[in-house]
């Protein structure tokens, strides 16, 4: 391993092991990142087909509730048949068909990575991963020497990037 000397070698050696260890991890929330900005589309969802049978005489938003579809608008009923965007619901039996578009087994299972809860099994990983990114923030300062002419642009480039980010967080 290198020498750490002082606190900006501590920052560089950890800052590039760190960065090496997180590079997959960065990989999957790049790409699910993405992926959430358009969770509104359509785009690379694939139309899955259910068949379910849920309690009986369900008002429209509990049934919305039990299917998992946000906002579930009933269109019209027909005897004891509940129709809706997504398909069909007998209010006496219970039954539900119905589909739904779904993103393929493994972006499903990152995009749910990115959005985990507290109470998720995998918050430890995503408060680690979020510590971890904000010691690049910090550790990016000590990369060059203060004098330089390539930190001083970087201080520049840091500042325009924070005026950018606070502008975009009013529009």
């Amino acid at each position: 391993m290198d020498k750490i000397k002082d606190t900006r070698s501590f920052m560089r050696v950890t800052h590039r092991y760190l960065g090496y260890f997180l590079a997959g991890i960065m990989a999957v929330y790049a790409v699910s990142g993405v992926l959430l900005v358009y969770r509104d589309t359509d785009f690379l969802k694939k139309e899955k087909k259910y068949d379910k049978v849920v309690e009986k005489n369900l008002s429209e938003k509990e049934l919305g509730k039990e299917l998992k579809i946000k906002g579930l608008e009933v269109e019209k009923t027909e005897g004891n048949v509940v129709h809706f965007k997504q398909g069909t619901y007998n209010i006496s039996t219970g039954e539900a068909k119905y589909t739904k578009k779904e993103l393929p087994f493994i972006l499903d299972k990152m995009t749910k990575l990115h959005k985990s809860q507290s109470k998720d099994t995998l918050s430890p990983l995503n408060t680690f991963f979020g510590i971890s990114l904000f010691f690049f923030v910090i550790s990016s300062f000590w990369m060059f020497n203060p004098k330089t002419k390539a930190f001083k642009r970087g201080m520049v480039f840091t500042i325009a990037g924070l005026i950018v980010s606070i502008i975009l967080l009013f529009i």
